[in-house]
């Protein structure tokens, strides 16, 4: 499937489709999954640098999940700071921050992940988990990554893809076209956010092709880790 005007379009307003499915966002996250969303997460922690006191920056953060998977299980990391254009899952994460004993080392605020405001060499690893496929200007993001992570840095983005093994993907093509659209719009009542989600994932480049992009923006050592057959691919990309 090609990358459409109308979907490049929909990718410059989709926090506002964020704004407005925030409130089942999670739990249809869950479901659409099958709980494998939580488990992708967990396994980002394998992958963090090998040093203590980690500055971390979580793009597209959401209500929260990735910055709050890390932090629960690891204490290398000392400051977290999580961005998103999505006001309302910026609320639903500061919610959750306030139940959290580490509640004073993470920050959230509204910007974009292609002009983030933070300064040069600024933060240890940078994390993105399902967004990097909604940004309209992939690589401009990821230089912005690239210029705020300090010597050493790494960049960690977990993304949907698809498998590589034909029968698989055409299972999960049909699930991505026939199920996970009508779930989501009986759930959160909003049919075309998950309709969208099914575009971007059959669209977005994966594999080697996104290993390029990370390379164009400057990265070593770049590598793409599947997940559970290929469904979702964690790129690894260190400064």
């Amino acid at each position: 499937m090609e990358i459409t005007d109308t979907t490049c379009e929909q990718k410059k307003d989709a926090w506002k489709m964020f704004d407005t499915i925030s409130p089942t966002y999670d739990s249809i996250n869950h479901i659409l999954s099958f709980g494998l969303d939580i488990y992708w997460r967990h396994r980002v922690l394998c992958y963090l640098p090998k040093k203590e006191k980690i500055k971390l920056l979580d793009l597209a953060t959401g209500t929260g999940d990735q910055i709050f998977s890390l932090m629960n299980f690891s204490k290398k990391i000392q400051t977290a700071i999580g961005i998103d254009l999505s006001s309302e899952m910026l609320k639903i994460a500061k919610k959750k921050q306030g139940k959290k004993s580490y509640a004073n080392r993470i920050s959230f605020s509204r910007e974009s992940a292609t002009d983030l405001t933070l300064c040069n060499e600024s933060v240890d690893c940078a994390t993105m988990s399902f967004g990097i496929r909604n940004i309209p200007d992939v690589g401009a993001c990821l230089r912005e990554i690239y210029r705020s992570l300090t010597k050493d840095g790494r960049c960690l983005i977990l993304e949907f893809s698809l498998p590589k093994t034909l029968w698989i993907r055409k299972i999960h093509l049909f699930y991505l076209r026939n199920i996970l659209p009508k779930i989501g719009a009986l759930i959160s009542k909003h049919s075309h956010a998950y309709t969208y989600l099914n575009k971007t994932i059959e669209t977005f480049p994966y594999g080697d092709d996104f290993c390029h992009l990370l390379k164009s923006a400057g990265f070593s050592n770049v590598r793409a880790i599947p997940f559970t057959l290929g469904i979702a691919t964690l790129y690894i990309g260190d400064k």
